[in-house]
């Protein structure tokens, strides 16, 4: 078939890979042509990759020297709008094009024709004899909704050897059958009628369906309090998508967050929905992407990486707790998924919505500006009302020494056990105390590849690096001095945190939720279901508790340090804190019994702290943004981290300091370079690490003088330079 997009056998085409090579490489078009967006399958050197036809050749080459593309593949073309929202996208975050197709064909064997498979699925028979390494088979079998598994999926999800798993087949415990590797997933009926809403929800959800009805694009903030039911309005508008043969996306911050979700969904459209994130098998993964672009899988569930998925006709991204920063990825490709989100709804004329009960300043600002719609649900769903805020002024309080409890919240914490009531614990800081040092000579045990204080896990038996994930038994006998037995963890950790709770409250029924105690993601949902069930008098956790999870019984919240957030030159601290800490107290008071939230706190006179016990969070964006303003700092700016990087620390500077002497393509447009400076965290993983901050007016073309000003850098050896575009972290 003849046309702009058709390549005929022998043509000279552009074909993009995901190879760190210098963008789309020329091939002659295989037999029977080959049509733009097409995957095929290419010789590079002498292996073969994986790419996607972007266009006619660039030329400049010898015909005769060009190399054909071997076959098409046999799964969905690239669809245009794919294809231009990695284009922007790597225009925008500065990345190299083939990066960002990685982000897109982060699947297993695509290039592998369709075949069968001997798969297990949960069968209707008992074994004879239940042992626990059946019982967990059994349970992963049944807790993904009836999906069926490969013999080693299964007994990796479970933990047990693949003779457990087919012992069971016997019994009736499990089936074992064939089955095609990717099938289309089961459909979701959208005309399934919802829970009840109130007044409120049935007004947003109203105007988010006409929005969908209407068609093309639109970004809408779906401001809630916490408990105010955000999640059943907006699984209307994916009804409403799904209604109109559209696809849908609903993003969340957290793997542990989807299994609630995913059983409201099932019970709202009477089939679950596609979940996709770095749990998910590998054979799961390459059927989620294939019948994304085929149109198999009507709405997906997943991490910031689904936003990169082939879908056909993606109608609805929702963005669920659109301020919590996990959405920034921080290695690798840096991007926002957020504003990508944004992006790529924008190319393809689909609907976001970003709901949040904190919304982030970019999304406020966006929203009083006009141009994103917002929608406001200022009450929480039922008879449950919002929690009353208090402080403990810790000044006041007499604490004992190596005790974090102030006396004010044992007293309230005794109360709700008393009462049969829930209470929540909140720390930000996992482990058992942050620091180990030597009282002998005060030495800090650090990490030998990062400039970072290794922190004690008592679970373990082990000190750990945050930064790069290192471990070292705990020290009988200090590695600086010598002396034996003067080691000693200084703060409160979360396992701290529950040995002085279990020492105040021996009684109690005491769960801690930290993503380090839990070996996977199926055993934190585990954890988290039980609780929701009444299974835990005291909670203890660290930020994990604050997205979004629901425990009617939790009454009572106590924030052990409020002011933890406050410390530090981060621009964001102060609304990283506000949403923090209003998120954590919003765990309070689900139910019909009226909840309570402490902030154990130095300062209570802060204006932060101040502003979280009042409530008045509209006080506090006006606040926020006329500081940001006034400093020229986004949303009312923009800003850009240079991170430079090598084994040879002489080396880096050196590179960083040639970069801001060269600085003339950033002057043109106004920007300011700071730096180079160390960063906070000044080396990780046994490299070097220096920063440079690049400050510019809103509206200037600053994509395009970074990439003049970096452009004549060539890193040699181990040197390495990224760009952070809108960066959210300066560690």
């Amino acid at each position: 078939m003849a046309g702009p997009d058709y390549f005929e056998t022998g043509a000279r085409v552009g074909v993009l890979t995901a190879q760190p090579l210098d963008g789309v490489l020329d091939y002659r078009a295989p037999e029977g042509g080959c049509r733009r967006g097409d995957f095929v399958e290419v010789p590079l050197g002498p292996r073969k990759v994986i790419g996607v036809v972007w266009g006619a050749a660039a030329g400049g080459f010898d015909p005769a020297r060009l190399r054909q593309v071997l076959r098409v593949l046999d799964v969905a073309p690239m669809r245009e709008e794919l294809r231009l929202f990695l284009e922007r996208a790597a225009e925008y975050t500065l990345t190299p094009l083939p990066l960002m197709l990685r982000l897109a064909t982060r699947a297993p064997g695509l290039g592998d024709p369709p075949s069968m498979r001997r798969v297990y699925r949960p069968g209707p028979g008992r074994p004879g004899r239940m042992t626990d390494a059946r019982a967990r088979v059994i349970d992963a079998a049944a807790e993904h909704g009836g999906l069926a598994f490969t013999l080693h999926e299964l007994a990796r999800l479970a933990g047990v050897s693949p003779s457990v798993v087919k012992g069971l087949v016997a019994s009736g415990a499990l089936i074992e059958e064939d089955a095609p590797r990717d099938l289309p997933f089961p459909r979701l009926d959208p005309a399934r009628p919802g829970k009840a809403l109130t007044a409120d929800q049935a007004a947003a959800a109203a105007a988010l369906r006409t929005g969908i009805r209407e068609g093309g694009y639109g970004t809408t903030l779906l401001k809630g309090v916490t408990g105010s039911g955000k999640t059943e309005v907006y699984l209307e508008a994916v009804a409403e998508a799904l209604a109109q043969g559209r696809q849908a996306l609903v993003l969340m911050p957290e793997i542990a967050l989807t299994g609630e979700f995913l059983t409201r969904v099932e019970a709202r459209f009477g089939a679950r929905a596609a979940e996709w994130h770095s749990g998910v098998t590998m054979s799961e993964r390459r059927r989620i992407w294939r019948m994304a672009g085929q149109g198999g899988v009507q709405l997906v569930v997943g991490a910031r990486s689904a936003l990169f998925l082939p879908f056909r006709d993606l109608g609805l991204v929702v963005v669920d707790e659109e301020h919590d920063g996990s959405y920034k990825q921080e290695e690798g490709v840096l991007y926002n998924a957020r504003d990508m989100a944004v992006l790529r709804a924008s190319i393809c004329g689909a609907r976001v919505v970003l709901a949040s009960a904190t919304p982030s300043l970019e999304t406020w600002v966006n929203a009083e500006a006009g141009k994103y719609a917002r929608l406001d649900l200022a009450t929480r769903f039922g008879r449950a009302l919002m929690p009353e805020m208090r402080a403990i002024d810790m000044r006041a309080q007499t604490m004992q020494a190596g005790r974090w409890i102030s006396p004010a919240l044992g007293a309230a914490l005794e109360q709700r056990i008393e009462q049969g009531e829930q209470a929540m614990l909140f720390l930000n800081r996992r482990g058992y105390a942050p620091v180990t040092l030597c009282r002998a000579c005060g030495q800090q045990v650090g990490c030998e590849d990062c400039d970072a204080r290794m922190v004690e896990h008592r679970h373990l038996n082990r000190l750990m690096c945050h930064q790069c994930g290192a471990t070292r038994p705990i020290p009988v006998i200090c590695p600086s001095c010598g002396a034996e037995g003067r080691m000693a963890p200084v703060g409160p950790g979360v396992e701290r945190l529950q040995e002085e709770a279990a020492a105040l409250f021996p009684q109690a029924r005491i769960a801690t939720l930290s993503s380090d105690l839990f070996a996977s993601a199926r055993a934190l949902k585990a954890a988290i279901e039980s609780i929701a069930a009444g299974g835990a008098d005291i909670v203890i956790g660290t930020q994990l508790v604050a997205k979004g999870h629901n425990f009617p019984l939790l009454t009572l919240v106590g924030v052990i340090d409020a002011d933890l957030g406050l410390q530090g030159s981060d621009l964001r601290a102060a609304e990283h804190t506000f949403q923090l800490m209003r998120q954590v107290a919003g765990r309070a008071g689900r139910a019909e019994r009226p909840g309570l939230a402490l902030l154990q706190t130095f300062q209570p006179e802060h204006p932060v702290i101040r502003a979280i016990l009042s409530g008045d969070e509209e006080g506090f964006w006006r606040a926020e943004a006329q500081a940001r303003h006034a400093a020229g700092v986004p949303p009312f700016g923009r800003m850009a981290g240079i991170i430079l990087s090598g084994k040879d620390l002489g080396a880096v500077m050196e590179l960083g300091n040639r970069l801001a002497r060269a600085d003339g393509a950033l002057r043109e447009i106004g920007a300011e370079v700071y730096g180079p400076a160390p960063a906070p965290v000044a080396r990780l993983r046994g490299r070097h690490r220096v920063r440079l901050l690049v400050r510019a007016a809103k509206g200037v073309p600053f994509q395009q003088a970074l990439r003049r000003w970096i452009a004549p850098v060539r890193t040699k050896g181990d040197l390495r330079l990224a760009v952070d575009i809108d960066p959210q972290s300066f560690m």
